[in-house]
């Protein structure tokens, strides 16, 4: 696996480091948004500003999206397969729980396209939907 997860990177030309791997490996598993303080916490050793970087790089370079779920803690999920985060096809729904504080990409739902008024240029798009998540609601 990890020989496939080097390839991965380096066709998003990031150059796989320990580190990369091990932080892809960690959201892979992952089947919610994840904060840095989550990151940072499950790699005790390492440098924050290490893990920092890593994820803007990994944004940079399409394979992390970020979520502004309205905790005011920014979030990180893994894109899906072929994902440009483009505004007019790939954007998705998010959903954050008010429990359990969870938030989940809902890729299966897209953010339908916004027409907006002439001279406006949308760059980015972020729709949340706030609730109780299936785990939280069948307690």
């Amino acid at each position: 696996m990890t020989k496939n997860i080097d390839n991965f990177l380096e066709q998003k030309n990031i150059r796989p480091t320990a580190m990369r791997i091990l932080i892809f490996k960690y959201l892979n598993g992952q089947n919610v948004a994840t904060s840095l303080t989550d990151i940072e916490n499950a790699f005790d050793k390492s440098d924050r500003t290490t893990l920092y970087r890593t994820l803007k790089t990994f944004e940079e370079n399409g394979i992390v999206h970020t979520i502004d779920d309205g905790s005011g803690v920014t979030k990180y999920a893994l894109c899906e397969e072929n994902c440009q985060c483009d505004v007019e096809t790939d954007l998705h729904l998010h959903f954050h729980c008010n429990l359990c504080n969870e938030t989940v990409c809902l890729t299966n739902h897209k953010i339908p396209q916004i027409n907006l008024p002439e001279g406006y240029l949308a760059e980015d798009v972020n729709l949340v939907v706030k609730g109780v998540c299936d785990k939280c609601n069948s307690i």
